[in-house]
């Protein structure tokens, strides 16, 4: 059985989870663009970590945190933002989508627990009942407000 780790293509992810599942592990998931990892990301991921037993992180492709985030972002392009993410010691698992929302990866994993942070909603997350359907659980980790990607772009963009 080889289990890879890090960075995947969703299709060498659901392989890798389906053989890890075979031990009964609780599989974790959450999304987001991740363009300028801050102290607040760092929080949440080691959080949404402690919560199962392998934490996979799925990114907004560059054009899909176009559409979220403007023209003007992300900063970080998709591969960098995934290497970043993948050396976190809490992450197992990062791969990549392309639509506005992860909804058809969500629907092909059907994580056990998706977490998101809680300046949402259960009923608002992408993927949310789909996972509840199925039997998991959806849980919202609180955000430390201190901490923002527009807070560090709006520092930045007044001290310049």
């Amino acid at each position: 059985m080889n289990i890879k780790f890090g960075i995947l293509n969703q299709n060498d992810l659901i392989i890798s989870i389906k053989l890890y599942r075979k031990k009964n592990k609780k599989i974790v998931m959450t999304n987001g663009v991740f363009d300028i990892l801050h102290p607040g990301h760092i929080q949440y991921l080691n959080k949404a970590k402690k919560m199962g037993d392998k934490l996979i992180i799925a990114v907004n492709n560059d054009k899909s945190a176009q559409k979220i985030k403007g023209n003007n972002r992300p900063f970080n392009k998709i591969l960098d933002r995934m290497i970043v993410l993948s050396a976190l010691k809490a992450v197992d698992w990062v791969t990549c989508f392309k639509e506005r929302t992860p909804i058809l990866l969500i629907k092909k994993i059907l994580p056990d627990l998706l977490v998101k942070g809680n300046d949402y909603k259960i009923n608002q997350i992408s993927g949310a009942k789909e996972v509840l359907k199925y039997g998991g659980k959806v849980k919202l980790i609180k955000f430390d407000k201190r901490y923002s990607t527009s807070i560090i772009i709006n520092n930045i963009q007044n001290n310049i």
